[in-house]
C-alpha cells in the first residue's frame, strides 16, 4: 500500500458529491489516490467545480447527473462509472435531504422524498455497486447522529430515515462480508455547510448540546470516510461510527 495515496488504483462512486460533505469526500478520496465519479441532481456547476478541483490536483473525476429518487438513474450512473473507469471499489452514499416540521403538519410529499433519498437510494446504490465489487470493496453510508439523539421537535421523520441506515448497514455487512466487502455507516453531528452554517442562530442552540462546543468541518468527515475506504480499515464492518463532537454523549 502506498502510504501517501492509500487508495491508489481504486475507483470510487460518491452519490451526492457536488456540495457540502459529499464534495469534500470526493476530493479527499481523490487526494488519497482514488479515481472518483460523483452524482448531482440540480447543480451541474457545483459538480463540475468539484471535478475541476480534483483534476487540477492531478486526479481523475467524472460528474454524472442522477436524481437519487430515480432507481434507473442510480443504476445508470453506477454502470457509467464502471464503463468509464473499468471497475468499482468504493461506494459512498452521501445524498441526503432534511425536512423539519411537527409531525401533525409533516406533508406526505416530504415524508416520501425523505425516505426516497435518505433510505431507498442507499439500498439501490448499494445493490447496484455490489454487483461490480470484488474483495476489498467498501460501502460507506453517511447517516447522522440524529439516529442516536433527536433533541429538538420536528425531526422525527429525518431521525427515522437515518435510523433505518443503521439497520441497513448491519444487514449489508452480513450480506457482503463473505465476499470481503465491508459496509459502514458514518454518523456526523452538526457540520458547517451551506445547508447548516456554523454561524446561524440554530447553530448556537446546537453547540450548547455538544461536548465540543463547535461545528465540525467537512474535511473532518471526509478524512474519516477515506480511512474507512482504505485497506487499514479492512476489519471494520457493520459499524455505525459517530463523528459528532459529543452531540450524542
Amino acid at each position: 500500500m502506498n502510504n501517501a495515496q492509500p487508495l491508489a488504483n481504486k475507483v470510487a462512486f460518491v452519490q451526492g458529491g457536488s456540495r457540502g460533505i459529499g464534495a469534500a469526500i470526493a476530493q479527499r478520496l481523490a487526494r488519497d489516490g482514488a479515481t472518483v465519479a460523483l452524482t448531482y441532481s440540480q447543480s451541474p456547476q457545483a459538480a463540475e467545480a468539484v471535478v475541476q478541483a480534483i483534476e487540477t490536483a492531478g486526479g481523475r473525476a467524472l460528474a454524472i447527473r442522477a436524481d437519487s429518487t430515480n432507481a434507473e438513474a442510480i443504476h445508470t450512473a453506477v454502470n457509467k462509472t464502471v464503463e468509464a473507469f473499468g471497475r468499482l471499489d468504493i461506494l459512498v452514499n452521501s445524498a441526503g435531504v432534511l425536512a423539519v416540521a411537527p409531525i401533525e403538519e409533516f406533508s406526505l410529499e416530504d415524508l416520501d422524498r425523505t425516505l426516497a433519498v435518505n433510505v431507498r437510494s442507499v439500498a439501490i446504490a448499494s445493490q447496484a455497486a455490489a454487483r461490480h465489487m470484488g474483495s476489498g470493496g467498501r460501502i460507506i453510508n453517511i447517516g447522522s447522529t440524529n439516529a442516536e439523539r433527536m433533541p429538538f421537535a420536528g425531526g422525527a421523520v429525518y431521525a427515522m430515515s437515518k435510523s433505518a441506515i443503521v439497520g441497513l448497514t448491519k444487514g449489508l455487512a452480513r450480506d457482503l462480508g463473505s465476499r470481503g466487502i465491508t459496509v459502514n455507516n458514518v454518523q456526523p453531528g452538526p457540520v458547517d455547510t451551506d445547508m447548516n452554517p456554523a454561524d446561524s442562530e440554530f447553530a448556537e442552540t446546537l453547540k450548547q448540546l455538544m461536548a465540543l462546543p463547535r461545528y465540525g468541518h467537512v474535511s473532518e468527515v471526509a478524512s474519516f470516510v477515506s480511512y474507512l475506504a482504505s485497506p487499514e480499515a479492512g476489519y471494520i464492518t457493520g459499524a455505525s461510527l459517530l463523528i459528532d463532537g459529543g452531540f450524542s454523549a
